[in-house]
């Protein structure tokens, strides 16, 4: 079965974003995306070293909504930010020294922090123990990255990472 269908929630996820770019329920248009979803999926099951394990999800589905919360509350003050005074803005570039191990885990983190407004994964050091993150208005950049590690990678560690 994983010959031929190998990441069966990728192929759902690709069927669902090709009908909502089409914009059509259709019956061709979902039998289209299914089979562009199946394709895609099992022509990219090559590139993927190894199937990730969840080991939590019920503290993904937590993390999602954190995450959403968080683009949702600084996109609000990124923009009360540039509305006030650019000049005012103090950017940084923080570390954040990174327990997280996993290839996945840690590109997960940095995505992350990449979708939130205000603030962008820069570097991931050589030995793979810092994130280089900018932060467009660092007031305290050691509270940034408690905030990162706090929010972000502990949960991220729960997720893909087992004790």
């Amino acid at each position: 079965m994983t010959r031929w269908l190998p990441h069966p929630l990728v192929a759902l996820t690709l069927a669902a974003s090709w009908l909502l770019l089409t914009n059509s329920f259709a019956p061709g248009q979902i039998v289209l995306g299914l089979l562009l979803g199946w394709a895609i999926a099992l022509f990219a099951a090559r590139f993927w070293p190894e199937t990730p394990r969840i080991h939590r999800p019920l503290i993904l589905l937590r993390l999602i909504g954190v995450v959403l919360v968080d683009i949702l509350v600084a996109n609000i003050a990124v923009a009360w930010l540039i509305i006030r005074s650019p000049t005012r803005l103090r950017p940084a570039f923080v570390p954040v020294p990174l327990e997280l191990r996993s290839d996945l885990a840690i590109s997960v983190l940095s995505n992350t922090i990449c979708l939130t407004p205000g603030t962008v994964s820069a570097r991931l050091s050589l030995d793979r123990q810092h994130l280089l993150v900018h932060a467009l208005d660092a007031t305290d950049p050691a509270a940034l990255a408690a905030t990162i590690k706090n929010r972000y990678e502990a949960p991220l560690r729960e997720i893909f990472e087992p004790c």
